[in-house]
């Protein structure tokens, strides 16, 4: 089983859909990637040979990825946040940061529905009555 930058490739894929597996690489470094180290985009991973993965190994860490990139991503979400920019208190509230609209949707952002404001009368009587009797 071939493991680059910590992160166990599926066996039965191909190699250029198997590299973006590991967190920061997309299907076009994967591809500069193996064009780099001559390996065959169409061999399936179980297929590659100990020198060959040594190459991709050697070629993969070159390129911020997988722990780095999450570090880099967070300092730079730190900094903003520091400096107090707009993006950097979106950043702190929960907010989508890149200029989408929040009325209607960005609920994966600001999670579950919250209903607020309007009440029935009943509800509210029944809230008012335990505060008043003490």
């Amino acid at each position: 089983m071939a493991r680059i930058a910590g992160v166990e490739l599926p066996e039965n894929k191909k190699i250029l859909f198997a590299l973006p597996y590991v967190y920061g690489m997309g299907r076009s470094l994967a591809k500069k990637i193996l064009e780099k180290t001559k390996v065959d985009p169409d061999k399936r991973v179980k297929q590659l040979n100990e020198k060959e993965i040594l190459a991709l190994q050697k070629e993969v860490e070159s390129y911020p990825i997988e722990g780095d990139l999450r570090r880099v991503i967070q300092q730079n979400i730190r900094r903003l946040e520091e400096i107090g920019t707009y993006r950097g208190l979106r950043h702190k509230k929960g907010l989508p940061s890149r200029g989408q609209r929040t009325r209607s949707n960005a609920r994966t952002k600001r999670g579950k529905r919250v209903t607020i404001g309007a009440m029935r009368k009943e509800m509210r009587q029944k809230m008012q009555k335990p505060s008043s009797g003490s």
